[in-house]
């Protein structure tokens, strides 16, 4: 509950609210006007911290946990943070299952936060045994009092959004939004934002963000689950291997796909354009943004608001890390960072 002055009960009073930005440098060639919501100002630091709550608290009042009861869930690091946070100040044990793709960052996180972690291998199968979803199930099927969150396929994860994200941004803006641009794993932010905002002005466009590698696009074109569109990719929590039940796709106008090495230096251009230390998916969703705007798809008097789902701290050892960047790849003669920036006084 919040009190006057600012004082809070506990820190799970600080999820959601979270402002609306404008993006000035980095959208200054683009026709429109450019805002960031930005969803690092969570107390977890990310738009999971959303979920987390609302879905663990729907299922206390259906009576499925009760203290010292396990949560289990599949995560690539922010819902796991999220569930983890909620977990400790409500007295539940954590258990999350982490695709092996995670930051080394977001793992220690985790464990820092209680968790007991088991890391899977990214590259398999969603119906292989050693993959995060099916090692959470068979977690859920041996521990007893525990419950599955499964966010990918969880109704909830849209109605999270639906109730909160939505109406924050549809008040921020005064009404007068006419893009949402948001990256798509589960799929809930998108689809629960979307939903909420089309009811007040249909006309309003929902920009779904997927990566190469991912099948989230093509489903949404063909409504065919093409396993040739699967290969593997770097970006965390965005694009998919399966097809979330959590993604509502009918509601999405288009999707848009970035690449690995475009999405890093992004989010690095943000942080110098902007002063905003941003995620991974961040720099993929501004990326999507810039990717747009070369094709005119706004014009001078549009309200675009782009999510950016987390911050830029859980990351340091991969996009905001020269030596992981250079393993990548990603620096060439265009892109190339240097080390004349930092002076060693001896």
């Amino acid at each position: 509950m919040k009190h006057k002055n600012q004082v809070f009960d506990n820190v799970l009073d600080l999820v959601g609210n979270t402002p609306l930005v404008k993006l000035n440098k980095i959208t200054s060639q683009l026709n429109g006007h450019f805002y960031a919501k930005v969803e690092a100002f969570n107390p977890g630091h990310s738009s999971k911290d959303r979920i987390a709550l609302y879905i663990i608290e729907q299922a206390e009042k259906q009576g499925l946990l009760k203290p010292g009861d396990t949560i289990i869930e599949t995560t690539s690091g922010n819902t796991g943070f999220s569930i983890a946070m909620v977990s400790i100040i409500k007295g539940y044990d954590c258990i999350l299952a982490v695709s092996s793709k995670s930051s080394a960052d977001k793992i220690d996180m985790l464990r820092t936060m209680g968790a007991k972690v088991y890391v899977c291998p990214a590259n398999v199968s969603a119906d292989d045994p050693r993959s995060y979803y099916e090692v959470a199930k068979r977690l859920h099927e041996e521990i007893k009092g525990s419950v599955y969150i499964n966010q990918y396929f969880n109704q909830l994860n849209i109605d999270t959004h639906y109730q909160s994200t939505g109406p924050e941004i549809w008040k921020q803006t005064e009404g007068k939004i006419t893009h949402l641009v948001a990256c798509s794993g589960t799929g809930g932010t998108i689809s629960g934002t979307a939903k909420y905002l089309k009811e007040q002005n249909p006309d309003i466009k929902i920009l779904g963000v997927d990566a190469f590698g991912s099948v989230l696009k093509k489903f949404h074109e063909t409504k065919e689950f093409d396993e040739k569109e699967i290969y593997p990719y770097r970006i965390e929590g965005l694009g998919k291997n399966l097809i979330p039940a959590a993604t509502d796709f009918n509601i999405i106008d288009e999707f848009i796909k970035v690449t690995d090495e475009e999405s890093a230096h992004t989010a690095r251009q943000i942080a110098k354009s902007e002063g905003l230390f941003v995620g991974y998916t961040s720099g993929a969703a501004m990326q999507a943004v810039l990717q747009l705007g070369k094709t005119k798809t706004f014009s001078t008097n549009d309200v675009v608001v782009v999510i950016f789902p987390d911050h830029g701290s859980r990351y340091m050892s991969k996009i905001y890390s020269d030596k992981w960047m250079n393993e990548q790849g990603f620096f060439d003669s265009v892109n190339v960072e240097s080390v004349q920036d930092i002076q060693y006084i001896k």
